[in-house]
């Protein structure tokens, strides 16, 4: 699959499971078909812009937020956006510890 396809599977998870929602539940919120939710956040299939339209509704985010910070076409290497893929992967008391960790560690090099 493409990189975009699992890229946009794996947010669509993360913000399920910080809702606390099962697939089933979602996908009935979003008028989907469970299947469908299970396969796109696998990243074994291009949801249609339709189909996204009802999952950041069914998800109350900006369609934008979805596709925000996803940059296949510079091949550089880009330490920002993978940490912060790093942290969007997480939950939000997760992604506080990191915050704090990271911050200990920017303090110990100055």
């Amino acid at each position: 699959m493409s990189r975009i396809a699992i890229e946009t599977g794996r947010r669509i998870r993360n913000y399920r499971i910080q809702m606390n929602m099962s697939q089933e539940a979602f996908a009935e919120k979003c008028g989907l078909h469970p299947t469908y939710i299970g396969q796109l956040e696998r990243g074994e299939k291009n949801a249609t812009l339709e189909s996204i339209e009802k999952i950041a509704c069914g998800l109350s985010i900006p369609l934008s937020r979805l596709f925000e910070n996803i940059d296949f076409c510079d091949k550089s290497e880009n330490i920002p956006l993978e940490a912060y893929r790093l942290l969007h992967e997480r939950s939000e008391t997760e992604q506080k510890k990191l915050i704090q960790i990271l911050q200990l560690a920017v303090d110990l090099l100055e």
